[in-house]
């Protein structure tokens, strides 16, 4: 037993090795992020606007109830058309007892663990190549953009730059938040931020896998699995609903090109096409369908057919040289799979699906994560030319990862900010313990709101966010305003009626800020007070109480 256990070690050492790594690298990564301390959460600065979506969707699940339907709880009143599934999970084991951080951080990292894994399966599988698979894992982790450019701009050359690279704190390139044109999706800060994304992309690239292996072989399948993959599929699109469009477009492709797996492919998504179909109803009138229209260039500044490739040679760095040549040289199953992954270059470039044109960087996130393994493989090729192959390669490698690297500290020297939880946070307290699971609070503030830290929805959140999604921000603005400025009590009560709010809270910040519409008096004077902080002048009044006399 203890031969076999060796022996099997020294064969798989890489693997191995390559596992523990990625496994640690990941936890690593997520508890870095977030994480909790003395009754407080503790954010990394750079999450710190994302995880003000996330953690009141995860406390709408845990602390609250938000089920029947499942609304988005910084917009009330409508179904969610936000992909929630991960943040289901993560609010079910919060309620089962494990901290928040743990329930979220472990599997934010299995997820992120999945997706290093997988990237190394395919790439191993379709190059037949370790080598291959781990500089595909490589790349990943450090992008091949330009940005390094912007970097050196402002720490030029001979000076401390080892020194200056460990010790940096922002990223040299943030497009297009920062004007600069590397954007800034293609670093790790993107895994942090969006915790839900790396579970479906690695599921997506091992669906992959299953294919072009199973397109190989002459036995019948096996249909427990395919029926297997197809819930999966059918699951896919409460987890993210953008990798579910892509997965029907790169798998559609393959089934072209692999006629030995054409039918398990049609039953793969056959059978997930109708489990998904009611959350397709769902989101027929939903951001990805009301905001659809032509857009070309991405983030191109200039839609000049030059413009936009000079956009993508910096953002693709060597890349956007490699990824072509280890398509040339790439064998059979390679150039079906990159044929496959090409139209999410294309659509991403055309096509505009939500109110934001930076949300398209998911197509490119897949199309890059894919594409590595083709650079990886020119690599590996030009490598093998003897010593002039091993001569160029060597620069070559560093200039792949340079950027990544310098990306990679940013992360790591991140400030954080300290967000007191409940019980520790009296505000918070006071409403979970004294109000319904299910109730909206008309709000006068916006980020990591009281009400959303103990999972009760608050009326309009951030309009960022919602708006975003596609949720009419404009219109419930409106109300919001008509809502906090009226100075008719009996106006006010049918308005709440309305809109289902069960309270308002109002906070008074000196000076007033400009981001939310000016409250009148008519709260103070008429409405019953429930709560009140001195220390935070933030007072909760009830709709009920206030308005019974309707």
């Amino acid at each position: 037993m203890t031969k076999h256990i060796v022996s099997f070690i020294k064969k798989n050492l890489i693997e191995i090795i390559l596992l523990s790594f990625s496994l640690a690298f990941s936890l690593w990564l997520m508890f870095s992020t977030f994480s909790y301390k003395d009754g407080s959460m503790i954010i990394a600065t750079k999450a710190w606007s994302d995880f003000g979506s996330h953690i009141p969707l995860i406390r709408s699940f845990s602390y609250g109830f938000n089920f029947f339907p499942i609304e988005y709880p910084l917009f009330p009143g409508e179904p969610i058309k936000y992909h929630f599934l991960f943040y289901l999970f993560v609010g079910i084991i919060e309620k089962l007892g494990m901290r928040i951080d743990y329930a979220l951080n472990i599997l934010s990292a299995v997820s992120f663990f999945l997706l290093m894994s997988s990237i190394y399966l395919l790439a191993k599988y379709i190059f037949k190549s370790k080598a291959v698979g781990i500089l595909s894992v490589i790349f990943f982790l450090f992008n091949s953009s330009l940005s390094f450019i912007e970097f050196f701009k402002t720490h030029p050359l001979p000076s401390k730059t080892f020194t200056e690279i460990v010790s940096n704190n922002t990223f040299p390139s943030f497009g297009p938040y920062d004007g600069k044109i590397v954007s800034a999706f293609w670093n790790l800060n993107i895994y942090t931020n969006q915790r839900h994304l790396a579970l479906p992309i690695a599921f997506l690239l091992l669906l992959m896998f299953y294919i072009l292996k199973h397109s190989h072989k002459n036995r019948k399948a096996n249909y427990l699995i395919i029926l297997l993959w197809g819930a999966l599929v059918g699951v896919l699109p409460y987890l993210h609903f953008g990798i579910f469009v892509m997965l029907y477009i790169t798998i559609g492709t393959l089934f072209l090109f692999l006629p030995k797996a054409r039918l398990s492919i049609l039953f793969i998504l056959f059978f997930g096409g109708v489990l998904a179909l009611p959350r397709m109803l769902l989101l027929q009138n939903s951001a990805s369908a009301s905001n659809l229209e032509l857009y070309i260039g991405y983030l191109a500044s200039d839609k000049a057919f030059l413009n936009i490739l000079y956009y993508w040679f910096m953002n693709l760095g060597l890349s956007f040289i490699l990824i072509p040549l280890g398509f040339l040289l790439a064998p059979k199953d390679g150039k079906k799979l990159f044929i496959a992954i090409l139209p999410l270059f294309i659509i991403g470039n055309f096509i505009k699906f939500s109110p934001e044109i930076a949300a398209n960087h998911k197509f490119f996130t897949v199309f890059i994560v894919i594409g590595n393994m083709f650079s990886a493989f020119a690599l590996l090729k030009i490598w093998r030319v003897q010593i002039l192959g091993k001569i160029i390669v060597l620069p070559l490698f560093c200039l792949m990862i340079l950027s990544g690297i310098i990306d990679f500290f940013p992360i790591k020297n991140d400030s954080y900010m300290t967000l007191p939880d409940y019980p520790k946070n009296p505000d918070v307290k006071w409403i979970t313990e004294n109000t319904p699971k299910n109730s909206v609070l008309l709000n006068s503030t916006y980020l990591y709101h009281p009400a959303s830290l103990a999972g009760r929805k608050i009326f309009l959140g951030w309009p960022y966010f919602p708006w975003s999604l596609g949720y009419d921000t404009n219109t419930r603005g409106k109300i919001m305003k008509e809502l906090l400025g009226s100075t008719d009590k009996r106006t006010a009560c049918h308005l709440l009626k309305h809109n289902s709010i069960d309270y308002i809270d109002i906070k008074r910040v000196l000076p007033p800020d400009p981001n939310v519409p000016e409250i009148s008096d008519l709260f103070y004077k008429d409405f019953v007070l429930m709560y009140f902080n001195p220390q935070e002048n933030f007072s909760i009044y009830s709709v009920e109480r206030s308005c019974s006399f309707l």
